[in-house]
């Protein structure tokens, strides 16, 4: 299904935000999609890197006929890491495209670097414009250093809150676990005493017997 590049235009505005979306990089937005443009529907799933579906010819070997065939490109669904957001991308990618972004040095660095119009699907023109906004915002916040000892500090401090988190998980896992088996536990206990009281009265009775 293919629609025009003014419905993806619209819709990279609505997701983006139109408020904080620069003048700039809605110009940039306008020229490579331009509203005469017709695109494919699968465009708006994935980075492709300009891998597309591809239409020729299948040749028989016997008498040289010709059917039509297509060639799709090697899709892959990745979660990718990113700095600047902090978080996974689940997206669907091409061999191509995940090449482009080892050699990038990551999916900030890939979507930074690859111009507007080679950014030719609604995902990655979408990210591209999320990533360009982030860093615009990064650059106009302020920037604090600290001491390699608020460093040293810092670090501390950070592994005697991971300290305090396994040790809250290892307690609440025995809780757990003795609620789960105390009730099993104890049936065994109480089984183990009967079963050393009866043994203890029977040597009596034969200590008993054995005297008399």
């Amino acid at each position: 299904m293919a629609f025009r590049g003014k419905e993806m235009m619209k819709k990279l505005v609505k997701k983006v935000g139109a408020e904080t979306l620069t003048p700039e990089l809605k110009e940039k937005l306008k020229a490579c999609v331009p509203d005469s443009k017709v695109v494919m529907g699968r465009a708006k799933r994935g980075l492709y890197a300009g891998r597309h579906i591809q239409y020729g010819n299948r040749v028989s070997e016997d008498g040289g006929n010709k059917s039509r065939r297509c060639w799709k490109p090697n899709v892959q669904e990745k979660r990718l890491f990113s700095y600047i957001f902090d978080r996974h991308i689940k997206v669907k990618v091409t061999t191509h495209a995940l090449r482009c972004i080892d050699k990038a040095g990551g999916i900030d660095e890939y979507l930074l670097k690859t111009p507007y119009q080679k950014m030719d699907t609604e995902m990655g023109l979408f990210w591209k414009t999320k990533v360009e906004q982030r860093y615009a915002e990064l650059g106009q916040m302020e920037v604090a250093f600290f001491t390699p000892e608020d460093e040293a500090k810092f670090e501390q401090g950070f592994k005697d809150l991971n300290i305090a988190k396994k040790e809250a998980r290892r307690e609440a896992r025995k809780e757990a676990r003795r609620k789960m088996y105390g009730g099993e536990e104890k049936g065994e206990e109480e089984a183990s005493i009967e079963a050393g009281g009866s043994e203890s009265h029977q040597d009596d009775h034969g200590w008993l017997e054995a005297n008399a």
